[in-house]
């Protein structure tokens, strides 16, 4: 599932919970038992007792929603644009130039080098996507390849090693019982006959 706010609920999700939550404050004000409370408001038992802890220890207060989750970006809007900026600029432009990929190591490396902010692959990775961007893992080949070599090396080695594939033969998996010459098994001596059933 895709959230909106890195990972958290969009505002009007933590808004709708947040009310279900002063709900159940009331109900906790009228001396109503979590388990009540859980079936009146559609809710899980441990969700209730834990708000009910909270409520008891905190009121009210306590049950208000603390805002979006997760851990805060650590480039301001302003540096995010220029990332966005840098990121359509392409690779080349910031000194890869043995292709136009950008994989989360350079990206990383990239926010190092523009921003004095350290970030790892993995924080890359979930910063780009934020961005609207996805890293690309660089095809791996190599530059002198010779496809002719290739080609004569499949015809003509490879079918000297490979050498001529097994027998069509009846053959078994089992060490201890032989493959049926006769192929399946009803089609032996007596698979016609039915055997009496007491």
């Amino acid at each position: 599932m895709r959230y909106a706010d890195r990972g958290g609920l969009t505002g009007a999700g933590r808004r709708r919970r947040e009310t279900v939550r002063i709900q159940a404050a009331e109900l906790f004000e009228q001396n109503i038992k979590p388990p009540d409370i859980a079936r009146r408001l559609r809710v899980s038992p441990k969700s209730a007792y834990r708000w009910h802890q909270l409520w008891r220890d905190g009121g009210v207060q306590a049950l208000a929603s603390r805002g979006p989750s997760g851990s805060r970006c650590r480039l301001s809007p302003r540096c995010l644009a220029k990332l966005a900026a840098y990121l359509d600029e392409g690779p080349a432009a910031h000194g890869w130039v043995e292709d136009q990929v950008w994989t989360a190591a350079r990206v990383a490396t990239l926010i190092g080098r523009k921003f004095h902010v350290a970030y790892s692959v993995s924080g890359a990775t979930r910063l780009m996507h934020r961005l609207g961007f996805s890293p690309q893992v660089p095809a791996r080949r190599v530059a002198e390849r010779d496809e002719q070599a290739v080609v004569v090396w499949k015809e003509a080695t490879w079918a000297e090693v490979k050498g001529p594939g097994r027998p069509a033969e009846v053959t078994s998996a089992s060490r201890t019982k032989p493959g049926s010459r006769g192929g399946r098994p009803g089609d032996g001596p007596g698979a016609g006959a039915a055997s009496p059933r007491s």
